[in-house]
């Protein structure tokens, strides 16, 4: 028999994580190839490569955000990495979780009358997302403390 699965482990997107890696290592390959191919040239200065190691260092950042998008559960409450920015909410914050059709990610309605994108349960992983946001919502609920439905 299969062990009951940890309702509190870490909400991931499956492939989102796996395209930012792949475009940031196709964007390195592709800066070594320019530096061997372009680098030795006398029209290509020493302020051309810096600024395009510059400009691939900000892009390879950026992918690494988005591959590292997350949401981590714990008795507390939810710790959201987004592509931006990571927000910490008690479960008494959350009232309910949406993901309805045509929404890219699951989204948070919280207490104070607003919302949180969760990037990590995206529309892209199909099925599984689904499943994701309904752990989300159970987990919502268990920790009600106010006992609403």
């Amino acid at each position: 028999m299969k062990p009951p699965r940890d309702p509190y482990r870490t909400f991931r997107p499956t492939r989102g994580p796996i395209v930012a890696l792949a475009v940031g290592f196709a964007c390195l390959i592709g800066f070594i190839a320019l530096l061997v191919t372009v680098g030795s040239s006398p029209n290509w200065l020493l302020i051309d490569k810096l600024l395009s190691g510059a400009f691939l260092a900000v892009g390879l950042f950026l992918l690494w955000r988005q591959a590292s998008v997350r949401a981590q559960p714990d008795d507390e409450g939810l710790t959201v990495r987004n592509f931006i920015r990571t927000t910490r909410l008690s479960w008494a914050q959350i009232i309910s979780v949406r993901f309805g059709q045509g929404r890219p990610w699951a989204v948070l309605d919280l207490a104070n009358g607003t919302e949180l994108a969760v990037m990590a349960i995206q529309r892209a992983d199909g099925d599984a997302a689904m499943s994701e946001a309904r752990r989300l919502a159970t987990l919502i609920e268990e920790h009600d403390v106010t006992g609403s439905d």
